[in-house]
């Protein structure tokens, strides 16, 4: 579906990498967007005031209700003071359904899928980031759509063979390429990664992104996601997607047809591009800043991954044959992880084992409903704690 001019826009992760990135996108077509919600989790309050000022925004929605008096104060400070404040998950969910034109889910983590249902159910054309909404939430995100394609991927990845997919039909495809950096940790050996710091894995080699997608980069759990949703958005078959190591990050993806030739999407390592595309899709924005220059990179590379040094790709793989409830009990479990590794309570090779442990000990359920996957979430996050000896 195309997105009209003068659309209604809500941004949901609003102080987050994608949400100030769209933010950007559309402060330079404001002629096409009136944004008539934020929702934020409630840690950068003078962020949100500040947005909701620049933007005129009528409502903002605060996941943490603790937020609410500083927000009050920030937007006072900003000279927004009239601006409608709700406060909670539900209040989230209720501005992703209030039936916007677009809805840029940002959002990170599984807490990103009932926003993201809501979205689809009202009737919005989801421009989807939150990756954990179609890994956790499986065939019920697709369900809650009204209508065909109401779905907008904004991953660089899945933006890049969404746009591949233009030259050819389903049925022509062979396989999807997805391409990954790499990480951090490239050139490393498995043996020198028993001691791997947060600020050492959060130091990514061409991507600036959030901390949580930072982590997930340099595990390949992101990869490990991608190829999970790549499946799913797509509908094609886990035998059928190739991961393959690309350092320049220069190609996002591509898509092999059955006669061998290749598409592939270029470009400079840019969010806007994709959050652009997926914003005012079927057009194309003037859109500034850095142009890929093949003069500037003489030598695109590419290589196989070492699935020895990164095994949560091939979890990801398993999780994605077996269906049901364990790609949904993978994220839960990655999800405590991470949030421990970035606060020291354990090392960045646990996190991996913590999510073994939970596949391992999890309940599975072959055909679950909302109920049963937000019981899998729970269930892998206390086995991941559990395993990593987190107390509450």
């Amino acid at each position: 579906m195309s997105i009209a001019s003068n659309s209604t826009v809500i941004i949901l992760g609003s102080t987050g990498s994608i949400g100030t990135q769209g933010l950007d996108v559309i402060s330079r077509h404001l002629d096409r967007f009136t944004v008539t919600g934020l929702a934020a989790g409630g840690a950068h309050v003078e962020l949100l005031a500040q947005q909701a000022a620049k933007f005129h925004v009528p409502t903002v929605a605060i996941f943490y209700k603790e937020a609410v008096p500083a927000l009050r104060e920030a937007l006072e400070q900003a000279g927004a003071g009239n601006v409608n404040i709700t406060a909670g998950p539900d209040a989230v969910i209720a501005m992703a359904g209030s039936g916007a034109d677009v809805v840029l889910n940002g959002i990170t983590g599984s807490i990103g899928l009932e926003p993201s249902i809501a979205a689809l159910k009202a009737g919005s054309q989801l421009a989807l980031a939150n990756k954990e909404s179609v890994v956790a939430g499986g065939h019920l995100l697709f369900s809650a759509q009204v209508r065909e394609n109401q779905i907008n991927p904004v991953d660089s990845e899945h933006s890049a063979i969404w746009q591949s997919l233009r030259s050819g039909t389903h049925a022509e495809v062979a396989k999807l390429v997805v391409t990954a950096s790499g990480g951090p940790f490239r050139g490393w050996k498995r043996a020198d990664m028993e001691n791997i710091t947060p600020e050492q894995a959060l130091h990514h080699p061409t991507w600036n992104m959030g901390p949580v997608v930072t982590i997930n980069s340099s595990t390949l759990m992101n990869k490990g996601l991608e190829v999970i949703e790549a499946s799913r958005l797509f509908n094609v078959p886990p035998e059928r997607i190739d991961v393959t190591v690309h350092p320049q990050s220069i190609v996002h993806s591509m898509v092999e047809f059955e006669d061998g030739a290749i598409k592939a999407q270029l470009g400079t390592p840019d969010m806007r591009l994709p959050i652009s595309f997926a914003l005012l899709y079927p057009d194309r924005a003037n859109r500034p800043g850095e142009r890929f220059n093949f003069l500037n990179h003489p030598q695109l590379t590419f290589a196989e991954v070492d699935r020895a040094k990164y095994p949560a790709l091939d979890i990801a793989y398993d999780c994605l044959r077996r269906g049901g409830t364990a790609a949904c009990t993978m994220n839960g479990a990655n999800e405590v992880a991470v949030a421990a590794f970035l606060a020291r309570k354990c090392a960045w090779l646990d996190i991996v084992r913590a999510i073994r442990y939970a596949l391992e000990h999890a309940a599975f359920v072959p055909s679950p409903t909302l109920a049963d996957y937000a019981e899998a979430n729970a269930e892998a996050r206390a086995l991941a704690a559990e395993f990593l000896q987190l107390k509450n």
